[in-house]
This record gives C-alpha cells, sequence and structure tokens, in this order.
C-alpha cells in the first residue's frame, strides 16, 4: 500500500471540506454495476485495492481508482494525468467534477505542490477528456487484439460461451431494452461480469469504427481491468438516474 502522507495542520484545515466531499460522493450515480455470480478471475486482486493515494481537497485516503492525477508541466500548469506516468509530484483529487472545481477554486494544487502552479477553470473538462480518451484507445486495442466482441448477437453468444466476456459495456444513451436481455442473459448464467455504461453511442463508435454501437464486451485480461478501473473514476463526471432492471439486479 503506498500512502502520501501530509501534515496534521493540513488535514485538519480540510476538515470542513472532507464532509462536503463525503456527502457529494454519497450522491454520485453509479456508471459501473456489477453482475453476481461466479468469479471468473479470482486469482487476481482488483488494482484498486492494491494502491491508496490522498485527495489533496478532503485529505481522505482513497483507492486510486477513485482519484485522478494531476502533475505541473514545465511551464507550471496543471494537466490531467490519467495513466499517472507523467514526471513529477503527483497531486491527486478524488475523481469527481466537484471535487476538481474544489482544488482549483481554493487553489490547493498550489498548496499541495508547494510551488507556485496554475489550475484553470477548465480542468475538470480536461480531465473527464482524458479518461474517455484513454478508455477508447483501450477498446481499440481490444477490437484490433481480437478480445471484444460487438453487438447484441455477439455479446450474447459470448455470455453463453466456455470463456465469457468480463466486462459488458452498454452506451450510455441506449436503449433500455436490450440491454435488460444481457443482463438478465448474465445473472441467469451467474457470471461476475461489470456493466460500463459511461460512454455514449457516438464514443463508442468513433472508437471502433462503426455508427450506432450500443452493445459491446470484453474478454477477461488486462484491457478489462483497465477499463473497470477508468470507468469508476468517469463516474464521478457522467451522473444519470439507474435503469429499473439495474435496480432489479
Amino acid at each position: 500500500m503506498i500512502v502520501e502522507t501530509h501534515k496534521m495542520e493540513e488535514a485538519n484545515e480540510n476538515a470542513p471540506v472532507a464532509r462536503k466531499a463525503r456527502d457529494q460522493e454519497s450522491s454520485r450515480a453509479p456508471v459501473t454495476a456489477a453482475i453476481g455470480g461466479r468469479d471468473q478471475d479470482s486469482s487476481k486482486e482488483s488494482r484498486a485495492e492494491a494502491r491508496e493515494r490522498r485527495d489533496i481537497v478532503s485529505g481522505e485516503v482513497m483507492p486510486d481508482s477513485r482519484l485522478m492525477r494531476f502533475a505541473a508541466d514545465p511551464d507550471g500548469n496543471v494537466v490531467p494525468d490519467a495513466s499517472a506516468k507523467l514526471p513529477g509530484r503527483g497531486l491527486w483529487v478524488a475523481s469527481t467534477r466537484a471535487a476538481i472545481k474544489t482544488a482549483v477554486e481554493k487553489k490547493l494544487f498550489a498548496r499541495a505542490a508547494k510551488a507556485q502552479v496554475t489550475a484553470t477553470a477548465d480542468l475538470a473538462d480536461r480531465a473527464e477528456k482524458a479518461l474517455v480518451t484513454r478508455m477508447l484507445g483501450d477498446l481499440g486495442i481490444a477490437r484490433r487484439s481480437g478480445q471484444l466482441l460487438l453487438g447484441f448477437d455477439n455479446v450474447l453468444r459470448g455470455l453463453e460461451s466456455p470463456k465469457p466476456p468480463k466486462v459488458l459495456i452498454e452506451a450510455f444513451d441506449g436503449a433500455a431494452d436490450g440491454k435488460r436481455k444481457l443482463y438478465a442473459a448474465a445473472h441467469r448464467m451467474e457470471l461476475n461480469c461489470v456493466v460500463i455504461e459511461s460512454l455514449t453511442s457516438a464514443e463508442l463508435g468513433l472508437a471502433l469504427g462503426r455508427e450506432n454501437v450500443i452493445h459491446a464486451a470484453v474478454q477477461p485480461g488486462g484491457l478489462a481491468e483497465r477499463l473497470t478501473f477508468d470507468a469508476e473514476r468517469l463516474s464521478g463526471f457522467r451522473e444519470r438516474p439507474l435503469a429499473r432492471n439495474e435496480r432489479d439486479l
């Protein structure tokens, strides 16, 4: 477990902000959901369980699946780092639009960096875009490597196969009927699938080179784990009401 430490005075100063952040987190609508059942990959622990960081807004230690890393570029501008690979000191913020907005308005990036850095008002929008770009890139890799199932019929056959997919991907703006049928099939077969519903049909089509993409699925493996990880972070930027069939799962 990797945890960044801070002075107790800073944690105390951030106490009111921490309570506000927790309230915002509790009202956040989930964009990923698990369909319970037999575990397809019980030998690997979730990446989110392996690492934790401290949110500079609330002072709370969180799994990195709930955080976004930022770094300062050579000109002192704060930039999103969705892959957590940029050089320099990492500045971690809860992966929600509200938390990033608070960090910008209260100049918390400069305080955490202990340097004069600039965070612009559009930083939350750029963080969302970085996550979407990373997820679409991974979907393109999955398609080219044969790890992606595309279309309702192919996904349904995949669920019924000896090696079912680990992740179901449903367009954010897709009709509920087809989704409900796939959820029911996965539930009936007791598959431990994760449902990602944070990308629009247009975004999926852009990544996969097709129009009207509503249903897709990814086979178990590193790409499925990374898509799940990033979808959890993206859920802090894209809220939606749960469909009735999801509440019933």
